[in-house]
């Protein structure tokens, strides 16, 4: 990915290297709005190498918010949250958990898919974001909390965890438990559980138990919301 600053005609700092968001997000925009604005966003250098941003989706009377890392490869070439691999995993775990898919917000932490090449036109392996990449774009997710005002949050992950959290979170320590936290300014109710990929990346002998584990941190989602 390229690292090279970005400058403005007149030798000026672009808007990514001040690593916010905070400028792009419009007062008072519903999510469509967001959606729109989220588009152009040159909050952080994440945006030079991605196709496009990738906004949250769902239901916007949603009692639950899912909050993950970052748009994966499927995800960044179709503009929507969760539609590879981890998703289709998700939304059976959901299923399984006695939540609904269709009836939740899912977004992530990051909106834009940050990745590295083994060689050129090779496939896209996905790399972590950074805490400062993150930070850029929690006024996103800041607003689209503000709107949506969900019952509960589901944490998938690490990323997300810190993300919400703080940089001391740790989700092997948290999983399946029910925490009480201001979360930009709101009282919030949060599940953290691993994120659906890390069921994806275990061995072929532990995957079952994985995927068994995060349905069970789900099934305590759904006790919240019953």
């Amino acid at each position: 990915m390229a690292t090279t600053k970005a400058r403005t005609a007149g030798g000026a700092r672009a808007p990514e290297d001040a690593y916010t968001a905070a400028p792009f997000v419009p007062e008072g925009a519903d999510l469509d709005g967001l959606r729109r604005a989220a588009a152009g966003c040159r909050g952080c250098p994440l945006h030079r190498d991605a196709t496009q941003t990738v906004f949250g989706a769902g239901d916007t009377n949603a009692r639950v918010m899912l909050v993950g890392e970052q748009p994966g490869d499927q995800e960044d070439r179709q503009g929507t949250p969760f539609v590879g691999p981890a998703g289709k995993l998700l939304d059976r775990a959901l299923a399984e958990a006695g939540i609904d898919p269709g009836e939740t917000y899912v977004t992530n932490a990051v909106k834009h898919f940050k990745f590295t090449r083994a060689e050129p036109r090779k496939r896209r392996i996905h790399k972590a974001p950074t805490l400062r990449e993150t930070t850029a774009c929690g006024p996103w997710l800041a607003a689209e909390l503000a709107l949506v005002e969900p019952e509960l949050i589901v944490v998938l992950g690490a990323t997300a965890g810190k993300a919400l959290l703080g940089s001391s979170f740790r989700v092997t320590q948290v999983r399946g438990t029910v925490l009480e936290r201001e979360i930009h300014g709101r009282g919030e109710l949060l599940v953290p559980t691993v994120h659906p990929s890390a069921v994806l990346r275990a061995r072929d002998e532990d995957r079952e138990a994985a995927y068994r584990g995060l349905v069970a941190d789900l099934k305590v989602a759904a006790g919240v919301l019953s």
